[in-house]
């Protein structure tokens, strides 16, 4: 089986459109085998979606975009997102996204974790990490954040309260001035570290 956390997928691709509405505004994304949660919202995505914090004037990174639900949704309420990934099949279906979005402040790029990035700060990373991908992804997204970030910028993400919550909160409060937890539900927790 193929893993979404992979540059090419192995799975022949299959596309299904889904109509989400989050934050008062309502969105279409086509999403794609062999990437994160086909055929409809996951519910940690959309809890991170509906508690996620914006400012008008931020620029945000979306690390790990996926089809892009996170970075599209973002992109109605900051001055400019990139989102990044690592599946080729991600970052066509996200670029497809933005159109289908009518989003122009965003862009899609190419690369591992902070590889597209390098050399860039934002003021806030948000990410539902790819758990599956192993500790030592997560520990990267969380230990490298602060260099990407503004001072006071956030890292904020999602994580199974059953599946890594412990560690990540652990990870995060080692390298973070304050952490806080922003929602829980459905079996999730959104934190946010502030640099």
């Amino acid at each position: 089986m193929s893993h979404y956390y992979s540059e090419e997928p192995n799975v022949p691709l299959k596309t299904k459109t889904i109509e989400v509405c989050l934050r008062g505004q309502c969105f279409r994304f086509i999403t794609a085998s062999g990437v994160f949660s086909f055929g409809k919202l996951d519910r940690g995505t959309e809890l991170l979606i509906e508690n996620m914090v914006l400012d008008r004037d931020w620029r945000v990174l979306d690390l790990g975009c996926g089809y892009g639900a996170i970075g599209i949704v973002a992109s109605r309420f900051v001055d400019y997102v990139v989102m990044t990934d690592v599946n080729k099949r991600a970052v066509s279906i996200a670029r497809k996204n933005l159109k289908i979005n009518g989003v122009r402040n965003a862009e899609v790029r190419w690369g591992s974790l902070y590889e597209p990035v390098r050399g860039e700060k934002f003021d806030t990373i948000i990410t539902n990490p790819p758990v599956h991908a192993g500790k030592e992804v997560l520990r990267e997204i969380v230990i490298n954040a602060p260099l990407h970030l503004n001072d006071g910028g956030l890292l904020q993400l999602v994580i199974k309260t059953k599946q890594g919550a412990k560690y990540i909160k652990a990870l995060m409060d080692d390298h973070f001035s304050e952490v806080r937890e922003l929602a829980k539900g459905s079996g999730y927790r959104v934190y946010a570290g502030i640099a």
